[in-house]
């Protein structure tokens, strides 16, 4: 039988989302893995919470700084090379942790996670709208838990190797002795890093056209990309969502060593905020766009995340780091319901859009450092209040902001 029109792209992009796929399992191990560092170095260089925090700075800032050129990157290479380029770059960010451990040396282990999330700014800057434009619009969001489904998976896989291999009787050995610990999976890292790069350079993954929505109304009427009032609002709500996730995953074990629990209990509570997320994923894929619409997701997940965020304040113990963790199952619609409606109708502006949203992940840089200050000056728990504001606008794009066609 003659496949029809609907038939003929669904089936072929089985294997390019695979490759996505993949890559979404790679972006959840480098990141998720920075919880675990930054309990870690927090103990090997007795650092304060703002101290040991500048891992998700070093980290996140690179998006900042290197989303424009990214963007610029992907015009001359193609997704295809960008992906790669990307991960060649995050292996040499990898390899620096091993000098890094070798001269005790806490800024260049920042600089290592620099250049690791320079390599993935590359890597986010093409996959996202790579996995947004291939398939219909109204399934994007479906199509990104899938990516999202891999991303958790690996962040929970990375807590228990990472945590296990770097936290698991950290009390009883400190310093430069601690350090050697990451020698080696750092080192196997790299190798994986490598391989995963040849293999992207050298795949049959297609080139999709960013213009494939492009109209006559947006050629006619838009010249800038700054015209788009659902890209720029979508880039503060992102800059909030990513702050928001980054403050309830990676600064949880602390919080729970604050309340007294020890390392090893402390150490996998991150994985319970990535079982929320996966939850919310799975949860994702079942019921968009069939069920509910991506902007009905987004609307649950910003409210739902309100109301985890007073249980947080209100409660004491293992409950309140619970109601962090279970922020995870209401973040988990939020990312995959962003991105199609910031990107909606971009057109001929979907890699810059793409470049500017990435840039919105530099709340997971700034906004954890203004975490860890409140939690220094005031209290662990009180600090999780900069949350409310942060759900607050989300859930103000969720129900009008994605709306808005002009200034």
């Amino acid at each position: 039988m003659t496949p029809t029109a609907t038939q003929t792209p669904s089936k072929n992009y089985v294997g390019p989302l695979l490759i996505i796929g993949a890559l979404f399992f790679v972006f959840g191990f480098v990141t998720w893995v920075n919880s675990v560092l930054i309990a870690f170095f927090k103990q090997a260089f007795n650092l304060s919470t703002v101290g040991s925090n500048l891992v998700a700075f070093a980290f996140f800032i690179s998006y900042t700084l290197m989303a424009i050129p990214s963007s610029a990157v992907l015009k001359r290479t193609g997704f295809k090379n960008g992906m790669s380029l990307g991960l060649l770059v995050m292996a040499v960010g990898t390899l620096i942790f091993v000098p890094a451990a070798k001269a005790v040396s806490y800024p260049l282990f920042l600089v290592g996670l620099f250049l690791i999330g320079i390599g993935l700014t590359v890597l986010q800057t093409a996959s996202n709208p790579y996995a947004t434009i291939l398939g219909p619009r109204e399934s994007a969001a479906q199509r990104i838990s899938f990516m999202g489904i891999a991303n958790k998976l690996a962040g929970i896989i990375s807590q228990f190797i990472f945590g296990g291999l770097l936290l698991t009787g950290a009390n009883a050995v400190s310093g430069a002795a601690s350090l050697e610990k990451v020698v080696t999976p750092y080192l196997i890292l790299t190798g994986v890093l490598v391989f995963l790069a040849g293999m992207i350079r050298f795949s049959s993954l297609p080139e999709v056209s960013e213009e494939q929505d492009d109209t006559p109304t947006d050629v006619s009427i838009h010249t800038s990309v700054w015209q788009f009032p659902n890209l720029v609002l979508g880039v503060l709500a992102l800059f909030c969502y990513v702050g928001a996730e980054v403050i309830a995953g990676d600064t949880i074990i602390n919080y729970g060593k604050a309340l007294g629990f020890d390392n090893d209990e402390a150490k996998y509570f991150t994985t319970y905020t990535l079982y929320g997320l996966l939850g919310g994923y799975v949860l994702g894929i079942v019921l968009i766009p069939k069920v509910i619409s991506q902007q009905t997701a987004l609307r649950f997940g910003a409210a739902y995340g309100l109301v985890l965020t007073v249980a947080t304040l209100l409660t004491s113990g293992f409950t309140s780091v619970l109601c962090v963790a279970l922020l995870g199952f209401g973040l988990a619609p939020v990312w995959p319901a962003l991105w199609p409606l910031a990107l909606n109708r971009l057109g001929r502006f979907t890699k810059i859009g793409s470049a500017l949203l990435i840039m919105g992940i530099s709340g997971g840089a700034l906004l954890p450092l203004l975490h860890g200050y409140l939690t220094d000056v005031i209290s662990p728990k009180m600090a999780y209040a900069l949350l409310l504001p942060l759900f607050s606008f989300i859930l103000y794009y969720a129900v009008s902001g994605h709306k808005k066609s002009s200034w």
